[in-house]
């Protein structure tokens, strides 16, 4: 009787997490006593990424001596002076305590984002593929301007893929480095995406919405080898009044649990969304606050980190990036994207058409992605999942939960289960 009942229109409309979901079966397999390996959630081992041990012993200490009140709406002032410094230090960037709000992490600050900015019917521009732009335009009721990147392009979209969309919209969510792609904006095109932006907010008439843009830069402290984060604001210091950030600790110290997220922008867009976090509740709690405030103004506990995190995750993600590359040297159909930034590995299974050992024919992509699974007990995360084509071929690899000793048998597993096809 339960399954008659009806419900709002956005949560009868409104799908979940097809990560999640795939997740679960994930735990289904290896509950069955399977081996697998399983590289789909943008997480962390705590074992082989453990958070900072000051940062640990900062939250335990804050316990201790009380703190577990109502933070401030707007996150405590020791913390937000800390993010400045840390921001200005590392980025550049000045902001004051004014312009910064707290949350629990980054996903309650993108949600604060859309639904200051977004009414229903707006248009939303966002690239394709990218992580869960489409939901949060879905919860708005907004308008879908899908921007699909390249493959030439590293999957970044460009300012020509952007021009013809930006007239009446009021939001252009961007992402660097990229989830799903660890890969980055070049300097050039970033700033051209900014021209492009100022010069329309500059078209519209006094009193209009203008386009503003939501930069998730949550990655922005991994970056390899030459790789270099560029931010709108720093480009282009006139985008300080249409740039709105999405930033925090989950990604940049592998403390996805910790919950101590942040954003930085104009300070009455900040106001605002800071009364809808209220309202939601989503306030980091006050120990680990306290304690991320105390740790970030520790530069030589946050760099002597990062010296060894950056080296940990780069170290997977090049030796399975060599791997694809040597399958490919090999004839098999595989690719992927030297790897830039984040904790990522784009990579491509170019598999539809294919045949199994027992003569059944791949036909869609889908059954690559099941395939792959069941016969190289790897899972990955299609880029189908993040807003592309469902017969898109590329796919995320998250090194998060990946041992550096199993690399080689990963990519012996893979190579197997890519012979067993003709």
């Amino acid at each position: 009787m339960s399954g008659n009942h009806r419900f709002s229109q956005l949560a009868e409309t409104l799908i979940g997490s097809e990560i999640v979901k795939l997740g679960g079966l994930i735990k289904e397999k290896i509950k069955a006593g399977e081996k697998i390996y399983n590289y789909t959630i943008g997480d962390f081992d705590s074992s082989q990424f453990p958070i900072p041990v000051e940062l640990k012993n900062d939250i335990i200490a804050a316990y201790n001596e009380g703190y577990t009140t109502y933070p401030s709406a707007e996150g405590e002032l020791e913390l937000r002076n800390a993010i400045a410094a840390f921001i200005e230090k590392n980025e550049g960037l000045k902001y004051s305590p004014a312009e910064i709000l707290v949350s629990n992490g980054g996903r309650p600050i993108i949600y604060a984002i859309f639904r200051s900015i977004v009414d229903k019917g707006d248009k939303v521009i966002y690239p394709v593929p990218s992580w869960n732009n489409n939901h949060y335009t879905h919860f708005n009721e907004a308008v879908h301007i899908q921007v699909e990147a390249s493959r030439e392009k590293n999957f970044m979209p460009t300012a020509d893929q952007i021009r013809p969309h930006v007239k009446g919209a009021t939001l252009l969510a961007l992402c660097s480095p990229l989830n799903p792609t660890g890969t980055v904006f070049a300097k050039e095109e970033l700033e051209a995406i900014c021209d492009l932006v100022i010069a329309e907010n500059e078209s519209r008439p006094v009193g209009a919405k203008k386009l503003f843009v939501m930069y998730d830069q949550i990655y922005w402290t991994l970056t390899f080898g030459d790789t270099v984060h560029y931010n709108p604001v720093s480009l282009r210091p006139k985008m300080k009044d249409y740039t709105v950030f999405v930033d925090g600790i989950s990604k940049a110290f592998a403390a996805t649990g910790v919950r101590v997220g942040w954003s930085m922008g104009p300070e009455s867009l900040i106001a605002k969304m800071k009364a809808i976090n209220s309202h939601v509740g989503s306030w980091a709690p006050m120990a680990e606050q306290k304690a991320v405030a105390r740790f970030l103004v520790n530069e030589s506990a946050v760099q002597q980190y990062f010296n060894h995190f950056k080296n940990e995750v780069h170290f997977r993600l090049i030796h399975l990036y060599n791997g694809f590359i040597k399958l490919r040297a090999e004839g098999f159909l595989v690719d992927a994207i030297a790897p830039q930034a984040a904790i990522y590995l784009t990579v491509q299974l170019n598999l539809v058409g294919k045949k199994t050992a027992d003569g059944n024919s791949i036909s869609k992509q889908e059954e690559v992605t099941d395939y792959i699974l069941n016969k190289a007990k790897l899972a990955l995360v299609p880029f189908s999942f993040f807003g592309a084509d469902k017969e898109n071929s590329w796919y995320r690899i998250s090194v998060g939960c990946c041992k550096k000793e199993e690399i080689e048998d990963v990519i012996n597993s893979l190579r197997m289960a890519l012979q067993a096809l003709n």
